[in-house]
């Protein structure tokens, strides 16, 4: 064997040796324009890390982010800026970073199904005219990481741990920036909703940092009625009913009478029922005459599209997972849990829910390679590590979830902050009736309804995917701002 040969073994050795690392401290800066609304818009981005220190001052996190701010601004103090979240727990921020609010988004058709060749484009909706916007993503998402082996997992993975880190790490950003005059917002998506209230509530108490607003989009029951999992009982089965309705309208279930009107009838409808006559029916649980209960599952089945016996079977309390397999089983079909426009294809016909969910595969799809191309060839960030679209995080406390009521207690606090409730009707998982029940028990005192808002789309969790409601919920977001931005000198006051 040559010496050239066993060096080169040498040095392959000695660099498959070394452990793949990020930096806790690092910024890269490229500058870009686009147009938004048909104005043009220069921007500059950062992206990078930024370090979670222990009590002693020492790095045991690197957070990354991604920044992107207006260039030519005369005056940043009035300018907002929105700091976003998504969910899992375990995702990376990539779902609203490249398909919804940013300045890029990944290349879909106009429904969002992947087209080939994957990458970004030019997003004409982004809010970046209006407001700076900073993605982060949580630690072990994205290209985030713990960095001190030895610091326990309980640090960062449970509602209270994630809230309590990223309040700190959010004050050090915001001062970092020096954007402490602005007005601020939050926004998260799905579990990213849980996040984003709890941290509304932890700004202000632990870090006197006060928000005028947070976005919460298609949102999680934020604790509230829901005891440590999903809402159950007579009240978890009443809201998800409107859900079937929308699914069922979608894919031409309904009876005829149904069918021939508009979703948004057809919903206010089965909402009434749901909420004024089958909750106390399902309430009476085995004690209900057999009268009340076969007249209960007629009507289910009417606004579900799936048959009486079926919904019998369960005793009224249909689960979800059964639905997405039901709905569409006699044309070989099952439908979306995040999105019930999408159609899977089971094994076999039989069984109660299907063999995995056909519209995360088919969003997995598209956005993984848009992002890693993304980053390394537009923003210029070079790293081996993998971008985790959901990384590890488990096991995840979801214990004390108190966070619905420390965004009640946040927003009465502050008469500056708002809160706005953005759903797709088509969305299995995060029903956006359960979203308005959320908004309702929000606020059992009636005394802040002018500072919630509820938004629907005809578009499923990630709605914005949808290119008409990416142009809608982006305007809705514009509008969400200019209503929640006082008057120069309006003061916080009751």
């Amino acid at each position: 064997m040559n010496k050239k040969f066993i060096f080169i073994i040498f040095l392959f050795g000695l660099i498959r040796a070394q452990s793949i690392s990020i930096s806790p401290d690092t910024a890269i800066v490229t500058f870009h324009s686009t147009l938004i609304k048909n104005k043009k818009v220069e921007y500059s981005a950062t992206t990078g890390t930024q370090p979670v220190w222990d009590d002693h001052g020492s790095p045991i996190a690197a957070v990354h982010y991604t920044y992107y701010e207006r260039q030519y601004v005369n005056d940043q103090a009035s300018r907002p800026i929105l700091i976003s979240f998504n969910g899992g727990p375990g995702s990376g921020s990539v779902w609203m970073h490249l398909a919804y609010t940013g300045p890029m988004i990944l290349k879909v058709d106009d429904e969002g199904f992947p087209v080939q060749p994957y990458g970004a484009k030019k997003n004409p909706y982004s809010i970046l005219d209006v407001a700076d916007i900073v993605f982060v993503n949580p630690v072990n998402t994205g290209y985030s990481r713990i960095l001190d082996k030895e610091v326990k997992k309980e640090t960062f993975f449970g509602v209270t741990a994630d809230i309590k880190y990223l309040a700190e790490w959010i004050n050090t950003f915001i001062q970092r920036v020096n954007r402490w005059e602005s007005p601020k917002y939050l926004i998260g998506e799905s579990y990213g909703t849980t996040r984003v209230s709890g941290l509304a509530h932890a700004l202000q108490n632990r870090q006197w940092m006060y928000l005028n607003g947070v976005i919460l989009v298609s949102p999680t029951e934020l604790g509230i009625d829901s005891g440590s999992g999903r809402r159950a009982g007579p009240l978890g089965a009443s809201l998800r009913l409107p859900y079937f309705t929308a699914a069922a309208w979608y894919h031409k279930k309904l009876p005829d009478d149904l069918q021939s009107k508009d979703l948004l009838e057809v919903l206010g409808l089965s909402e009434e029922y749901a909420v004024n006559e089958l909750m106390p029916v399902i309430a009476k649980g085995g004690y209900v005459s057999n009268e009340s209960r076969n007249k209960a599952a007629e009507q289910m089945s009417r606004y579900s599209g799936i048959s009486k016996e079926s919904i019998l079977s369960y005793n009224l309390d249909v689960p979800t997972s059964f639905f997405w397999k039901e709905l569409l089983r006699e044309e070989g079909f099952t439908i979306g849990r995040l999105d019930s426009r999408y159609k899977g294809i089971d094994k076999t016909k039989g069984g109660v829910r299907p063999d995995f969910n056909s519209e995360l595969d088919s969003w997995l799809h598209s956005f993984t390679p848009a992002i890693n191309y993304y980053y390394k060839n537009i923003l210029k960030f070079e790293t081996d590590i993998k971008y985790n679209m959901f990384g590890p995080v488990r096991p995840w406390d979801r214990s004390n979830n108190n966070t619905g009521e420390n965004l009640r207690l946040a927003m009465a606090q502050n008469p500056y902050l708002h809160t706005m409730i953005q759903s797709g009707y088509y969305d299995g998982a995060t029903k956006y009736f359960d979203a308005k029940y959320t908004m309702w028990r929000l606020d059992p005192s009636g005394r802040m309804k002018d500072r919630l808002v509820f938004k629907g789309y005809r578009s499923g969790h990630m709605m914005y995917l949808r290119r008409e409601d990416l142009r809608k919920s982006n305007e809705d977001i514009r509008a969400f701002i200019r209503y929640s931005t006082p008057k120069q000198g309006e003061p916080a006051k009751y």
